[in-house]
């Protein structure tokens, strides 16, 4: 672990996608991080009746609630601005109104307060989040699953990825949305999914494995979802055993090729780091806050010779403590940034990774 000759303080600043997040953290001389405060303003009320995020309103919602936040969170960890050693602020990927509230507000901030300003990238700060809770760091193999982005990635080190699969369709995280809106159980869908899937007949359905068996560790949802669509319609009106079924049905099916798709990226990382005895798996992203998931996980990481390292519930989805974290790694390791840098929507890990086929925008 990287130790720095003093501790640092950093405030971090979420609002990528429909969270507002204020965090501090403290990055100690032995490399381990301690979490001061952490606040999240979740928008679930704004969203709930449209059945997703609305971009206009969740920009809005950060206007209104972040200058509170960061008092907060300041408040909570007992400092003043004179404390802090540097700023972090997602800069991307993300809803770009959302994005540039926050960006906006840390760089007004660091303009006032004489601070330096770090831009980190959202999916980084799922990425190192191990780093903070377990004192994890690279290199381990990454699953990164959210409502907007599924890939897998090989972490070298801070700020050196390489993407070994991605989404070719729908995220993870988009896929139980879409699943719970088409069954009417509301939003946030992975929690609804999960919960309905209780007691539920995994076997009932036969919903396809997407990309079972393939060379590459890709991914791809919208056949499966569009599957249980179907499903669904052939014995509609649905009641609440069906509805229990066909969401036991689909975790199963997810599971399963999830699994599959890691394993595969398993075997390509254990060729890439043939040396080592054993590997790390990081499950990161809302959706690795899935329990049968992160059992299938655990299943598999035990089979292939990894450890399985997944952050607790409450910092698997979006939070600033995660980003604050990554601009801590950033900092103590003098990693170059743009001081001028902009809001970005896209912004993917591994720059430098070919297009998977077919694969849309977000790949």
């Amino acid at each position: 672990m990287l130790k720095s000759d003093r501790p640092i303080t950093i405030l971090g600043i979420e609002t990528s996608c429909d969270e507002t997040g204020a965090a501090i953290i403290e990055r100690g001389q032995d490399g381990r991080g301690t979490i001061l405060s952490n606040i999240v303003r979740s928008q679930l009320r704004e969203h709930e009746a449209f059945g997703g995020i609305v971009p206009e309103i969740a920009a809005r919602a950060h206007i209104e609630s972040l200058d509170r936040l960061i008092d907060s969170a300041m408040a909570d960890a007992g400092i003043g601005f004179q404390t802090l050693s540097a700023i972090a602020v997602t800069a991307g990927p993300g809803l770009i109104g959302g994005l540039l509230v926050g960006t906006v507000t840390a760089k007004a901030i660091g303009m006032v307060r004489g601070l330096p300003v770090i831009p980190v990238n959202h999916l980084e700060g799922h990425a190192l989040t191990v780093g903070l809770t377990e004192n994890v760091e690279p290199p381990y193999l990454l699953l990164l699953v959210s409502g907007g982005h599924t890939q897998i990635l090989a972490v070298h080190d801070v700020g050196d990825y390489q993407r070994l699969g991605t989404t070719l369709d729908d995220a993870l995280g988009e896929a139980f949305d879409k699943t719970a809106k088409l069954l009417g159980l509301g939003f946030p869908g992975g929690p609804q999914v999960e919960r309905w899937a209780q007691g539920g007949n995994p076997r009932r359905f036969a919903l396809p494995r997407p990309m079972m068996g393939r060379p590459e560790a890709h991914f791809s949802f919208s056949g499966l979802k569009n599957a249980l669509r179907l499903e669904a319609s052939k014995i509609a009106p649905l009641h609440d055993r069906d509805i229990r079924d066909l969401c036991a049905s689909f975790e199963l099916a997810v599971t399963e090729a999830v699994s599959d798709r890691v394993k595969t990226a398993m075997n390509a990382y254990q060729n890439l780091h043939a040396n080592r005895k054993s590997w790390r798996l990081v499950a990161a992203g809302g959706v690795a806050a899935n329990r049968k998931l992160q059992t299938a996980l655990s299943d598999l990481a035990t089979e292939k010779g990894f450890t399985l390292h997944v952050p607790p519930v409450s910092l698997c989805g979006d939070n600033a403590a995660m980003i604050a974290w990554a601009g801590a790694e950033h900092f103590v390791r003098n990693l170059p940034y743009e001081r001028g840098f902009s809001a970005r929507a896209r912004w993917p890990l591994d720059g430098n990774a070919p297009r998977a086929i077919g694969a849309g925008v977000k790949a």
